[in-house]
């Protein structure tokens, strides 16, 4: 148990379910087990070394014997601090597993959490009326939260801090609950530009074709610019080897979801002076994203390896559904481009940009086309000496 809360709290954060079995997912509940509860509750105190803060609740149930019980869900937040078990054993979370640290990510992770997240740092001169309580209310009802919006937001992940008497609201709640984001952090926006060719041009040969903006907040840029690259996709169409046609995308649905969102979760938003873009051109899709590589991830570990710069921002993603399992996503992704027959994205992180390349090319497709042609001329050069 120690180690996976210690993974949770070196990671993105998570919550804990303690009454389901694992193996099973039946509810077995905890109240007829207090002992072991006991030793449960103790065990972020006792055997994680710092001691990791945890909020538990109690929520109602019925067991398998039918009976009435409580599950226990411990929340976990991430820590700016690295935190190990008795034996001096960091982890962290990656998908749905905790994975033990070696001694050079545990270095480069203790360097990274010694920076403090700059999603919680406060927003000069903002107060609580620039955020949307009507729409921190739908983000509660939309994760069961029970209180107030009010309550939420100066009960939970430190959006709302008094200090010297006075409410600081942080950078995390303005981007995700702000009523107009861009009047703190004018370039915290999605630029969408679609290009003519598979080269960007200036001057009188400019070939840019599109260019859109969309500003909001962060839920409502993702949204829209999912759905926008959506609708400037090229689509083929072709006959498949069972007689129906196919149509087949240029990127799948989670390839340019996942691009998009990674680059928003893992921004440097304080790197204000540019924004997020993304280029697509006839041969491939590009997103820059301000920032570096985040804590101890590199070019050649990203698929296996996962840290975030805004871990806040990211849970609130994945209750959206946008982030799937921290860590994931990218394995994913990769997954997805080798079964097309497409090459892993590409990554390049110069001048405090990190640039992905996503590149698409139709070369199984028109193998698949000239399968079918040669089939067809194989018949009727048949037909034709017979």
């Amino acid at each position: 148990m120690s180690d996976t809360i210690c993974a949770f709290a070196n990671a993105d954060g998570g919550t804990v379910a303690i009454g389901i079995s694992d193996k099973t997912r039946r509810i077995e509940g905890v109240d007829y087990h207090t002992e072991q509860l006991n030793e449960i509750l103790r065990t972020p105190i006792d055997f994680c070394n710092p001691t990791v803060p945890i909020t538990a609740e109690m929520v109602e149930c019925i067991n398998h014997d039918g009976k009435p019980d409580h599950v226990l869900l411990m929340y976990i937040e991430a820590s700016p601090l690295l935190h190990a078990n008795q034996s001096d054993e960091a982890f962290i979370r990656v998908g749905d597993k905790s994975k033990k640290l070696d001694f050079n990510d545990r270095m480069t992770l203790m360097y990274a959490k010694g920076v403090r997240y700059y999603e919680d740092e406060p927003v000069a001169d903002a107060t609580i009326d620039d955020l949307d309580l009507e729409f921190i209310g739908e983000y509660c009802r939309h994760i069961g939260y029970g209180k107030s919006p009010l309550e939420y937001v100066r009960e939970n992940k430190k959006f709302v801090q008094v200090k010297d008497g006075k409410e600081q609201i942080s950078i995390a709640a303005i981007l995700l609950f702000g009523k107009n984001p861009q009047l703190f952090f004018p370039r915290a926006f999605i630029r969408f530009i679609r290009y003519d060719g598979t080269e960007a041009k200036v001057g009188k040969d400019m070939n840019v074709i599109k260019d859109v903006i969309f500003e909001g907040r962060i839920l409502e840029q993702v949204e829209k610019a999912v759905e926008y690259i959506k609708i400037q996709m090229k689509e083929k169409t072709y006959l498949g080897h069972d007689g129906i046609f196919v149509t087949e995308e240029e990127y799948s649905e989670f390839v340019r979801t996942e691009i998009i969102v990674n680059a928003v979760t893992h921004r440097d938003y304080g790197i204000k002076g540019t924004d997020i873009q993304i280029k697509m051109f006839d041969d491939r899709l590009e997103v820059d994203s301000p920032g570096t590589f985040a804590g101890m991830v590199t070019k050649d570990n990203i698929r296996h390896t996962h840290f975030s710069r805004n871990p806040k921002i990211a849970a609130f993603l994945k209750d959206y559904g946008y982030v799937k399992e921290y860590g994931e996503g990218v394995d994913r992704m990769c997954k997805e481009l080798e079964s097309a027959g497409l090459p892993d994205p590409l990554y390049d992180n110069k001048t405090f940009i990190l640039k992905t390349t996503v590149k698409v090319h139709h070369t199984r497709l028109n193998r698949q086309v000239l399968r079918r042609l040669e089939r067809i001329s194989r018949r009727f050069m048949a037909k034709t000496y017979y």
